[in-house]
């Protein structure tokens, strides 16, 4: 790593024909500059476009990126759901996971693997080309995820979880670099929420398929095999889409013109934040480290998710738990699925449509897991309607997150920096997702109380958290407009600069 600091120099491919293509030669320093000038400095066209020009570029992209996105991450989510279906089926007995806490730690060992995956895997998608390190990720989780079936004790399905997380960690980093490179800040929350939004619709859709594989029986494999067998080999068929459609960025995706190429190039400067620069610079990551937004997000994701562990690897139990038989548990996720994939949907479409209240959103968001919460923990067991209710609403801090996570990119300048904020986000997500399953003890059951007090303590933090950020990025925005240095996109490309050091940098409410 000695060396990634030392200045590079890339120029043109292609030799200059003429002297006058000579005078339009620059040299390009991609260490400190960002490689969109590469663009920028070798179109010769017209440099000026209309809003319906930009319109139509961006319902083009909408449809090459937007499908890929979201399909990957419902993919994603199915396999990571898995658990909580094929629980009902067998699992638990077959693996011995009915023994004390070893159901829960094997939803939560995953999001270890998640923590020691991810860093890993942003770098990679900084130095080599975004679509192949997907590809590549993909296909190896796919084959990891069918090779459950071949687990036979609770200890090789632990390993078998941890490298699934491993392997899984770096798709949401990725996606939220390849959406900070195509679209500007006023974009980028509905296009998270589109692709977030598929862990809600998933679960409409995933209790079908494993509805249908639970009726299978014979072939010297139980039905919860079968299922993780099928959505392995979907997840490997999907790699291989992901690997020759997939628009990494602006700079180099495929199916655009020279024009079309310069325009989303730029427009991308109103970001203030780059488009691509695949130099890791150390500084940027100890300015990360050291600013306070960023912890203040990635406690916010921490918290958030502790309501996760119910939502991800419990709901089809606790709903067994009201008196219903495994298959109708299954088919009465589907509501879920609907109700929390249209609140992930429609919190980042409000936060779009509506300037400076991200931050408000994420606090509201809170409020459906709240009550939920109060609901699992006080409601009696004979009140299936209430107690359904709030099955369906416990996820809506889905909508929250999604915001979140296109706050932080619009937020943070630098590519390095963003890399690994986007990696640290992440982490946060893991760590909660890691202690919501244990706070779920088979001894609490039916009711679960203590889990879901704490669900309701830390979804009442996260509020809290996200409105402390929003006036934290309150008074930062008024020091810079105090200094005199207002708004501005001179610096975009030029120097790579990161949020904290460029005074024309605003941050988003």
């Amino acid at each position: 790593m000695a060396d990634i600091e030392k200045p590079s120099v890339e120029r043109r491919d292609i030799a200059p024909q003429t002297l006058e293509e000579l005078k339009h030669i620059r040299t390009i320093d991609t260490v400190h500059q960002d490689e969109a000038l590469k663009v920028l400095t070798q179109y010769a066209g017209d440099t000026a476009w209309s809003p319906e020009d930009e319109k139509k570029l961006v319902r083009k992209i909408d449809r090459k990126l937007l499908p890929l996105l979201v399909i990957t991450y419902g993919l994603q989510y199915y396999d990571k759901a898995m658990l909580s279906q094929a629980a009902l089926f067998g699992l638990r007995e077959d693996l011995h996971l009915s023994i004390g806490n070893r159901y829960s730690f094997s939803a939560s060992i995953f999001y270890l693997g998640f923590i020691v995956g991810s860093y890993p895997a942003v770098v990679m998608a900084q130095r080599f080309p975004i679509e192949r390190v997907a590809a590549g990720i993909v296909i190896v989780w796919g084959v990891c995820l069918m090779c459950s079936a071949a687990c036979r004790n609770w200890q090789g399905f632990y390993a078998q979880r941890f490298f699934l997380g491993f392997l899984e960690s770096g798709i949401s980093p990725m996606f939220m670099l390849v959406v900070g490179g195509w679209y500007k800040k006023r974009e980028q929350a509905l296009r998270m929420g589109a692709w977030y939004s598929a862990t809600g619709y998933v679960s409409a859709i995933s209790p079908l398929i494993n509805y249908g594989l639970g009726h299978i029986s014979g072939g010297g494999l139980n039905s919860w095999q079968y299922m993780y067998i099928v959505a392995g080999a979907i997840t490997v068929l999907w790699a291989v889409v992901i690997l020759f459609f997939m628009p990494p960025d602006p700079i180099r995706a495929k199916g655009f013109d020279d024009r079309e190429r310069y325009i989303a190039v730029a427009r991308m400067r109103e970001n203030n934040s780059g488009v691509r620069n695949t130099h890791f610079k150390v500084e940027q990551v100890w300015e990360s480290l050291l600013d306070i937004k960023f912890w203040l997000i990635f406690a916010i994701a921490f918290t958030m998710m502790i309501a996760n562990g119910p939502v991800s690897s419990f709901i089809p139990i606790i709903i067994s738990g009201f008196g219903f038989n495994r298959l109708n548990s299954l088919l009465l996720v589907l509501p879920a699925g609907v109700v929390i994939g249209t609140i992930e949907l429609a919190a980042p479409y409000l936060a779009y449509r509506v300037p400076q209240i991200r931050t408000w959103i994420i606090a509201v968001c809170q409020l459906g897991t709240i009550l939920a919460s109060i609901l699992l923990w006080q409601l009696p067991r004979s009140e299936k309607g209430g107690l359904l209710f709030a099955c369906y609403i416990l996820a809506s801090f889905g909508g929250g997150y999604a915001v979140t996570m296109g706050l932080q990119i619009a937020n943070t300048a630098g590519y390095t920096k963003r890399s690994v904020t986007s990696s640290g986000i992440f982490v946060g997500y893991c760590l909660g997702n890691f202690v919501g399953p244990l706070l779920f003890k088979p001894e609490d059951a039916p009711v679960y109380a203590p889990g879901f007090i704490a669900v309701l303590i830390t979804a009442i933090i996260t509020a809290l958290l996200a409105i402390v950020y929003r006036y934290v990025c309150i008074w930062d925005n008024l020091k810079r407009d105090k200094s005199g240095t207002m708004e501005g996109f001179e610096h975009a490309y030029d120097d790579d600069l990161t949020d904290r050091k460029n005074p024309q940098f605003r941050y988003t409410l």
